[in-house]
């Protein structure tokens, strides 16, 4: 079984992290899964794409301890590298790791039993990346889900704006491929020019943000086939020949 499912629906495509035996941790392979699926569902003709968890416990745990992702890479804007909108659809738990790819998609539907909680200042570790939150909902809110670990039930995550609509459970599915098959009918042109204006110069980017975008940055070069044949070129005392891939 795939950890994560992508289906298409016309010009949406349906990114959902499976493994509801799991709450749907992230793990090594769920991390990379979404960054390969959203690097291919950005390059097609897709315009739009809803992220959801299955099953109705929880969206996602977050990282999974017990095989543990480089989280960046399934966070939007950070590993995910696209200017195509993104929409979260969460029912029951959104936790830690989880939490900051939730915050970091473009709109989000959520269902009347979703809970958000970060609990890392307890746990005594964190990413960091959570520090944008400060810049998505008003601050002393932000403050007391990073450092006190307060609880966020749908309705006070909806006041707060860390939600576009609340939904009855089993419904947020269904909610958000709506809008987004409102949105398929845009100019995309326009939609990625100001998602792009958005991310790129009007919301704040913290230091973890920064830190894993140069890192994504750096691993295109240390993944290309242009390093691998500088290497070669160079053990075999030759001129390289590189195809800028």
């Amino acid at each position: 079984m795939s950890v994560v499912k992508i289906e298409q629906f016309e010009k949406v495509t349906l990114f959902t992290i499976n493994r509801p035996e799991k709450h749907n941790a992230i793990c090594k392979e769920t991390a990379l899964s979404l960054q390969q699926g959203f690097e291919e569902f950005d390059l097609s003709d897709q315009r739009v794409a809803v992220i959801t968890g299955a099953g109705e416990k929880a969206f996602s745990a977050g990282a999974d301890v017990t095989n543990l992702p480089e989280l960046w890479r399934c966070i939007p804007t950070v590993g995910i590298q696209t200017e195509k909108p993104i929409i979260a659809a969460t029912a029951g738990w959104v936790v830690g790791g989880s939490m900051v790819l939730h915050m970091m998609c473009d709109l989000a539907i959520a269902a009347d039993n979703t809970r958000f909680s970060y609990p890392e200042a307890k746990l005594g570790f964190t990413g960091g990346m959570i520090a944008g939150l400060a810049a998505r909902i008003p601050h002393k809110i932000a403050m007391d889900v990073i450092l006190c670990g307060e609880i966020l039930d749908a309705q006070r995550a909806y006041a707060a704006g860390l939600v576009n609509q609340v939904v009855p459970l089993g419904q947020q599915v269904d909610v958000a491929l709506e809008k987004a098959r409102k949105l398929s009918k845009a100019s995309p042109l326009v939609l990625k020019t100001l998602k792009r204006f958005v991310t790129r110069d009007v919301l704040p980017q913290g230091p973890s943000e920064l830190m894993a975008r140069t890192i994504r940055e750096l691993n295109i070069v240390r993944e290309s086939d242009d390093q691998k044949e500088g290497i070669r070129a160079f053990k075999e005392k030759r001129e390289p020949v590189y195809s800028g891939k």
